[in-house]
């Protein structure tokens, strides 16, 4: 039983590259000058309007240069742009191994990075390193809003909330690195809230974004369209589902999207994916156990289809250790089926809400 073919995706991924996060280098393409060498550095004029422009649109920042780094964030924060830029690399290293440090940290693929430097060498050896990376020469700065890798199809609340939720993970994870105690002691201290709930058209825009955004935690790589998951949402014949996540620190946003067949005997779960900014908070099950329930109250066979690639292995471990196990392979196509015999437990940490 393959997808069928009317239920594909509609390829948005491959239509155009999303770029999640900018890397700037500082001399001569943030600002006029070498700021070792001469006393005064201007920022370039459209600097500012871009930074803002592309921060709107949900696109994260970083700095990758080589350069003294008191004094860099020291002028950085007199042009009033420090608070735009996550895990900066400033530093004598080389400028790969700034932009790989700022990738891992942000905990994204490197092929939604973009990397913007005025010398030639260093984004040949940044794109050699890194042949996913989009390096961009600062000559072209002024166009830099105007790429279509820089525009996504929509803006929503996630998107313009994107970096605070961001620097709220960064507060997180040092408390993290503070704490005296167990994991799960740590995750009981949040106060974590998970919400489930079936998609309204409100939240569509942002489901849109999910599919295309998120790679490492998708089970199949679908991408769906506005148009296209609106009338899954109508549909009698789908669910589909959308979470979020919240603690004492915040919201963490919309983070989880599934979208299920259902027929008479048998519902298949066709997509499945969650945020790459949760999955350390023991929360990755959580919505996958809220379709088992349902599954098993409405006594139906429950079918997953999982299409693997070089990025989802986890999500292939979650349903294994969800407790499916393999209906039918062909290639890397599988149908997953569970018995729904046993359904993996939410932690007691965790609060689940379910609304309508």
């Amino acid at each position: 039983m393959k997808r069928a073919e009317t239920e594909t995706s509609s390829g948005l991924k491959d239509e155009r590259k999303t770029i999640k996060c900018l890397i700037w280098d500082l001399d001569d393409t943030m600002w006029d000058g070498i700021l070792v060498e001469d006393e005064i550095v201007n920022l370039r004029p459209q600097v500012l309007d871009i930074i803002q422009t592309l921060d709107s649109r949900g696109i994260l920042q970083s700095i990758a240069s080589r350069n003294d780094q008191d004094k860099a964030v020291e002028r950085l924060r007199e042009f009033g742009l420090f608070e735009y830029f996550l895990y900066p690399q400033i530093n004598w290293n080389s400028k790969a191994s700034s932009v790989k440090k700022i990738a891992e940290s942000l905990n994204i693929g490197l092929d939604a990075i973009a990397f913007i430097d005025d010398q030639a060498y260093e984004r040949a050896e940044v794109r050699y390193s890194f042949p996913d990376v989009l390096c961009i020469d600062a000559a072209d700065l002024r166009s830099l809003p105007e790429l279509p890798e820089m525009n996504p199809r929509f803006v929503t609340e996630d998107s313009k909330a994107r970096r605070s939720m961001y620097v709220s993970d960064i507060t997180r994870n040092k408390v993290e690195e503070e704490f005296v105690g167990s994991k799960e002691e740590f995750l009981a201290s949040l106060g974590m809230i998970f919400t489930v709930s079936s998609a309204k058209e409100d939240d569509l825009k942002r489901a849109e974004e999910l599919t295309i955004r998120t790679n490492q935690l998708n089970t199949t790589g679908y991408t769906y369209s506005f148009d296209e998951l609106n009338k899954f949402r109508q549909s009698g014949r789908h669910k589909l589902l959308i979470s979020s996540l919240e603690d004492k620190f915040g919201t963490y946003g919309k983070i989880g999207l599934a979208l299920i067949e259902c027929e008479r005997e048998i519902w298949t779960i066709k997509l499945l994916l969650m945020s790459c900014r949760v999955i350390s908070r023991g929360v990755g099950n959580i919505l996958l156990c809220h379709i088992l329930k349902q599954a098993k109250e409405r006594q139906v066979t429950l079918r997953a289809e999982f299409l693997s690639n070089d990025r989802n292995r986890l999500m292939h471990i979650t349903y294994k250790f969800g407790g499916f196990r393999e209906h039918m392979k062909d290639g890397d196509f599988v149908i997953f089926e569970h018995d729904l015999s046993r359904i993996p437990v939410v932690p007691d940490y965790i609060e689940v809400r379910v609304s309508d």
